[in-house]
């Protein structure tokens, strides 16, 4: 009898292109948003294929008796409860790395928005407003030190881009010896008060869960810019609007927030840039994912 692998998330096409081909699986195909859908729809399911937003918690694991592995082609898995899944000893399967530069690229488009004002710009076109007299005030990347929270291969493709326009790159990460041609910088405190503007690049952790807060953000020097597109509960973000309220901020971008999608209303402010978690969303990675993440599913079970 074939092992059900249930899809409940959007993949590319290639991957059931790969499935079919292959013959090993029932394969069912069902993209769900909420847990209560992922939990009514999981029983039967062997293998269980996921995206980010696909919360799979407990309730949803103790759902699914036959379970036996869960794929998912992103970087981060801090969507998927790891006591539940070691107390079934349930494989997990991800793919770090795979949206690398889909990521990097993205914040390196912010940090130039950011910079040089785009979405001020935008706005005083779009109201009939041509004004440049105050143009020659804003910098270039190169003037702007950068700072990253966490090396690994997004944020070692972010400083590779960045050294590419000039900009001078420091880094603060312990888990990490060599820092090839970035500076390392011994604490995040001593990161933030030489900084101009931060971007954060690291999993969510027990460790890194809140580790920017209204104290961080106040260490960082005035006329900063901050970036997140890792993870929302990284970073507070009440906090990082207040302090862009007060100008203590410049410029903040947020590709990530805590809930997803956020709640409450956000300010209209141009020195803000909101994007629904979509920086490492691209056609290349989508594509990519889509027929790895299968070959990584009969890796598993012995067939390659």
């Amino acid at each position: 009898m074939l092992k059900t692998l249930l899809v409940a998330a959007d993949v590319d096409r290639s991957f059931f292109d790969r499935a079919r081909a292959g013959g090993r699986f029932h394969v069912i195909h069902q993209p769900v948003r909420s847990e209560d859908e992922l939990h009514a729809i999981v029983g039967n399911a062997h293998v269980l294929v996921t995206r980010a937003y696909n919360k799979v918690t407990r309730r949803v694991i103790e759902a699914a008796p036959n379970l036996e592995l869960i794929a998912q082609g992103t970087s981060g898995i801090d969507n998927i409860d790891a006591a539940a899944v070691r107390e079934r000893g349930i494989s997990v399967i991800h793919m770090p790395g795979v949206n690398a530069d889909a990521v990097a690229e993205l914040v390196l488009g912010f940090m130039i928005s950011l910079t040089r004002t785009v979405p001020f710009y935008t706005r005083e076109v779009v109201q009939g407003r041509f004004g440049r007299d105050d143009c020659a005030t804003r910098h270039e990347l190169r003037h702007h030190r950068l700072g990253i929270i966490g090396l690994g291969q997004v944020g070692t493709r972010v400083a590779r881009l960045a050294q590419a326009f000039g900009m001078q790159v420091q880094a603060c990460d312990p888990y990490l010896s060599d820092f090839g041609s970035v500076t390392r910088v011994p604490s995040l405190d001593e990161l933030l008060a030489t900084t101009d503007i931060l971007t954060v690049h690291v999993p969510l952790t027990a460790e890194t869960r809140s580790m920017l807060g209204a104290r961080e953000l106040r260490a960082l020097r005035r006329g900063s810019y901050v970036i997140n597109a890792a993870r929302g509960e990284v970073l507070d973000q009440r906090a990082a609007l207040a302090a862009l309220a007060n100008n203590h901020l410049a410029g903040l971008a947020l590709d990530v927030f805590d809930p997803e999608p956020p709640e409450g209303p956000l300010p209209d402010d141009p020195r803000l840039i909101l994007t629904p978690h979509i920086a490492g969303c691209s056609y290349e990675v989508k594509t990519t994912v889509g027929g790895r993440l299968y070959e990584r599913i009969e890796e598993w079970f012995g067939v390659r």
